[in-house]
């Protein structure tokens, strides 16, 4: 039972708009405080001694929350993520891809999304520290920032949780 108060539970806007992902412990506090409404619950009831609450699956906030549109941060697992676990040169899966610059950091690459792709130990090797004219190689994709919208932001999630697409798709 003390699992089950740590699934994750879809936050939305007043708007609707997902915004967040909780455990299911701070959706019920946020419900019992008047701060946010339950939307679906799906997951069946928490009891206690004297209740019985709803395991919410989504929750909806009471009041309009602003902020800034969210980014993706740059890490190696947003890049391995981005690249679909995929060498972006000879495009091999593999369970040991490193990050490779395509301009290296030496001639003025930077560490930013159009400059990083995911390698196979081989193909880094091969290229080591020299452009891709040099070697003739070249990515299998252009490296760019993914977008940070709610589809790709939740996705991890989606396998587990497939009644909260409907909300998701739309933004």
């Amino acid at each position: 039972m003390e699992a089950s108060l740590y699934t994750p539970v879809l936050v939305l806007n007043a708007n609707f708009e997902p915004i967040n992902v909780c455990t299911t412990r701070r959706a019920i506090g946020l419900i019992l405080n008047g701060k946010a409404s339950l939307v679906m619950n799906g997951r069946g009831e928490i009891k206690t001694i004297s209740f019985s609450y709803p395991r919410p699956s989504i929750i909806r906030l009471d009041q309009m929350v602003r902020r800034p549109r969210p980014r993706v941060r740059l890490t190696k697992r947003e890049i391995l993520r981005r690249d679909d676990y995929t060498c972006q040169y000879c495009g091999q899966r593999s369970p040991n891809l490193t990050i490779d610059h395509v301009i290296p950091r030496h001639l003025g690459g930077q560490h930013s999304w159009d400059n990083l792709v995911t390698a196979c130990p081989a193909c880094n090797h091969r290229k080591g520290s020299h452009t891709l004219e040099q070697v003739h190689m070249r990515p299998i994709r252009a490296p760019q920032e993914p977008p940070a919208s709610a589809k790709y932001l939740f996705s991890r999630h989606l396998h587990e949780n497939i009644e909260w697409i409907p909300f998701i798709e739309g933004w």
